[in-house]
């Protein structure tokens, strides 16, 4: 084996990592999130004696739901980037497809891709682990579709910056929805978070429904004012959001979305 071809190539691949995003997140930013969110969780339950008896539905439930988010995020931010690797950005939009079209068919699609996982997860969850997760009630549709607002909002945020930016910025995809996660308080009542982090968590709309499932788990009630915040921050995020995307889509636009393939 020749060395300084090895000392060579090492040299070539940690010059790309260090010039490639995927790779920072891959090495630092996703042990940070597993640490911060599993190390608040474990804080808790060893806290909560008296709340055992209802771990696994908290953490199922948790689990579960922030699933919906993603499927949410997910079918805007990777469509749009299946439309980048296939080359075909430039296609689609050369079509009569206009922008509000393709907004609204990828909606449909994480509502139809959010609810297979839905009613999958949760029959998973009954089978294996005899937790019924429909305990919620009719209280599950509202949960449903707040997440999926929330999974939306960052889903156009994120195409928004990688139509505008490039490839380079396509680990977002990935990386974006774990930032709120331990915000969320998806495993972890918010008043286990840091006094800094629940003054951020009032701004974020998933928080109010899990703590309004936590609510229900605990005392068989829920306090509708979760629900009526949750749903209004998220209405006011969706729409600048869908504003974001559009507004660096004709930004793209003038620079030639040619650039981008």
């Amino acid at each position: 084996m020749n060395k300084s071809i090895i000392i060579a190539m090492v040299k070539r691949y940690l010059l790309v990592m260090r010039h490639d995003l995927n790779n920072i997140g891959e090495v630092f930013y996703e042990p940070a999130m597993q640490i911060f969110i599993w190390g608040l969780a474990s804080l808790y339950i060893k806290n909560a004696t008296s709340q055992l008896p209802h771990i696994v539905v908290i953490l199922l439930s948790g689990v579960v739901f922030w699933m919906i988010a993603a499927n949410g995020q997910y079918s805007i931010t990777v469509n749009f980037l299946y439309e980048l690797w296939d080359r075909n950005l430039v296609n689609i939009f050369a079509s009569p497809l206009r922008i509000r079209e393709w907004i609204i068919s990828v909606m449909i699609v994480g509502s139809i891709r959010m609810l297979a996982s839905l009613i999958f997860s949760i029959i998973l969850a009954l089978f294996l682990y005899h937790t019924n997760l429909f305990q919620y009630g009719l209280l599950l549709i509202p949960f449903v579709a707040s997440l999926l607002m929330t999974g939306w909002v960052i889903g156009f945020i994120v195409a928004g910056i990688i139509i505008r930016f490039g490839h380079t910025w396509q680990s977002l995809a990935w990386t974006a929805l774990p930032i709120f996660a331990p915000f969320s308080a998806v495993f972890f009542p918010v008043s286990t978070l840091p006094l800094w982090a629940q003054k951020v968590a009032a701004f974020v709309p998933s928080s109010y429904v899990f703590e309004g499932m936590r609510e229900i788990i605990f005392t068989n009630h829920m306090s509708f004012d979760k629900l009526l915040i949750s749903f209004a921050l998220n209405t006011i995020y969706l729409v600048l959001s869908i504003l974001f995307f559009v507004f660096m889509f004709r930004q793209s636009k003038k620079l030639g979305l040619g650039r981008l393939v």
